[in-house]
């Protein structure tokens, strides 16, 4: 099971305590906010040793500022367009393999779409070893 987990980050002269929302004391303290990650996950284990937390959705949200929202909606963007991303390339794959078996060339292949001879390549390559 996969968990969303809040954490407010407050600067401190050591670098930033680390204190899960709703909770009134740090859980933790790291110097960057990228060392954050392994941290609280370390501690939310520690916490609750029986709930796999590793494919938890962390998001860290500095404390006493209005950033968070504008925070929130650069990950969902974020997101978005890689799921985006990632169903245009299997649109395109299956499109390659269905021209392909249509009887169209690679060169044409990458004609109508804009992208290399090995691209399409590639792409068949994937798309017969996904089936």
């Amino acid at each position: 099971m996969t968990y969303e987990v809040t954490v407010q980050a407050a600067r401190t002269p050591q670098g930033w305590d680390l204190t899960l929302e709703g909770e009134d004391a740090p859980i933790a303290r790291v110097r960057t906010l990228d060392k954050a990650r392994p941290v609280i996950l370390e501690q939310l284990a520690a916490t609750d040793p029986s709930a796999d937390h590793s494919g938890s959705t962390l998001v860290i949200l500095p404390a006493a500022s209005d950033l968070g929202t504008d925070i929130r909606a650069a990950r969902t963007a974020t997101l978005e367009a890689a799921a985006a991303q990632e169903a245009a390339a299997r649109a395109t794959r299956d499109l390659v393999i269905r021209l392909d078996a249509a009887g169209y060339r690679s060169a044409d292949i990458a004609g109508l779409l804009g992208v290399s001879r090995s691209r399409v390549s590639q792409l068949l390559h994937e798309g017969r070893a996904a089936t």
